[in-house]
């Protein structure tokens, strides 16, 4: 065994974060750190939507065992400390009952209207605790990336106005995927126009109570409540872990939007939620089919067995349970990559965009049909960044790309061979 291969370690830990509204319990983010803790650079990711830390433990695992000087922190949102995932460190049983009897601690918007404020203006500040934290008094160097709408948080913080010093100084490079600004989304059909008074709608609304948004719960078919498609995959993936070949306990409790009436294993019902086949596109993978025994069997460049335990738990998950619309309105304000009237009334301080300095790597998968890429190409020709590396699979879903195995996952290979080459950055 190798010194390397000695040092290394997976902790999730907790950073105090910018002190904001709410109780001061909240002041918090989980960080999952995977890899050496001396390593030279560290590679922060922030998730998407509903993107929580362990999102990002299998390429995180990837990335810090291809390179001995790399480690890769994943933040958790500080929503994230809103969840009740006490349940998952029981049985898969008795955590089905937990949940699913409505016996954990939901949060009800209008028992959080202090998290209204909580945008990215917060979201960046509290990065920026974790990227210094990283930094170790300069003795590392930090990368920062960010997959979907954590493209946008990433790019954001790079142009952010951190009381006179630009974001970007953190940094040694930026890492964007499947997203970012200016039309980053438009190739999946996401074509933002936020007019002030637009905004202004938006941001009394979360104002009056609508602190937290359901698309993730509502689109996958599991739910109302913007917790119910995080618990459901928990569920599930837990009970794939423990019983893969057993009849699905879950089958006959799924809501009837994605209930089948196929024999399913525990296996064979998570698969049945991310199958490419079925599944939304944001949400699905590539990992193989569902036999008619009602197994699942492996394919494709994803395996379940990634999958669920990146879902699995206890903590981190996979999925935040509480998504900001504050956070979500901001980031399409953010999206023209300027400041603007609506960037103004909302204190988005994007000062810094065409001065960012630091190389670019940006990957799109078959989701945004090329429009990740034009867009990654805008951002740095609007600024001052020395390179731009862009590379596509369209094979690859949405999520395949942080889950598929190595030596099908080009963008793996390619992020993993960019920070090799990465240039140490003169401070």
């Amino acid at each position: 065994m190798t010194q390397g291969q000695q040092d290394w370690m997976e902790t999730y830990e907790f950073h105090d974060g910018v002190t904001a509204s709410g109780p001061a319990e909240l002041q918090k983010v989980g960080v999952l750190k995977i890899g050496r803790p001396d390593a030279r650079r560290v590679l922060v990711w922030v998730g998407g939507r509903e993107g929580g830390a362990a999102v990002f433990r299998h390429t995180a695992r990837c990335l810090a065992k291809a390179a001995d000087d790399l480690q890769v922190w994943a933040v958790d949102r500080r929503e994230q400390n809103l969840a009740d995932l006490s349940g998952f460190s029981r049985s898969p049983e008795e955590a089905t009952e937990y949940y699913l009897g409505g016996r954990y601690r939901a949060s009800d918007s209008k028992d959080h209207l202090y998290a209204a404020q909580w945008g990215l203006a917060v979201l960046v500040e509290d990065l920026r605790r974790v990227i210094l934290a990283a930094c170790d008094g300069g003795r590392r160097e930090v990368v920062l990336g960010g997959v979907s709408v954590g493209a946008t948080a990433a790019l954001s913080y790079a142009a952010w106005d951190f009381d006179g010093t630009p974001g970007h100084r953190d940094l040694a490079g930026l890492a964007v995927v499947d997203g970012g600004v200016h039309n980053a989304f438009e190739g999946a059909g996401l074509k933002f126009d936020l007019p002030l008074a637009a905004a202004e709608g938006w941001l009394a609304q979360i104002e009056q109570g609508a602190v937290f948004e359901d698309y993730t719960s509502t689109t996958v078919g599991l739910g109302t409540r913007p917790e119910d498609a995080a618990v459901w995959f928990q569920l599930a993936a837990q009970h794939a872990l423990a019983d893969p070949d057993a009849p699905a306990v879950l089958a006959d409790r799924l809501p009837e939007a994605v209930r089948t009436d196929r024999k399913l294993t525990n296996a064979g019902l998570l698969g049945w939620l991310v199958d490419a086949e079925r599944a939304h596109p944001s949400f699905s993978v590539r990992a193989g089919t569902l036999e008619d025994s009602g197994a699942w069997k492996d394919g494709g460049p994803t395996r379940l067995a990634t999958i669920a335990e990146a879902f699995a738990g206890p903590q981190p998950g996979a999925w935040l349970w509480y998504t900001l619309n504050r956070v979500l309105l901001d980031y399409v304000a953010a999206l023209p990559f300027t400041e603007t009237d609506v960037t103004r009334r909302l204190g988005l301080r994007l000062a810094h965009t065409s001065g960012i300095d630091v190389p670019l790597y940006a990957f799109q998968s078959g989701l945004t049909n090329g429009t990740t890429g034009q867009a990654a190409a805008s951002v740095a020709a609007g600024s001052r960044i020395p390179e731009l590396a862009l590379y596509s699979d369209t094979a690859l879903t949405h999520q395949d790309v942080v889950y598929a195995r190595w030596e099908d996952n080009r963008f793996l290979q390619t992020l993993s061979q960019w920070l090799r080459t990465l240039p140490a950055r003169d401070r």
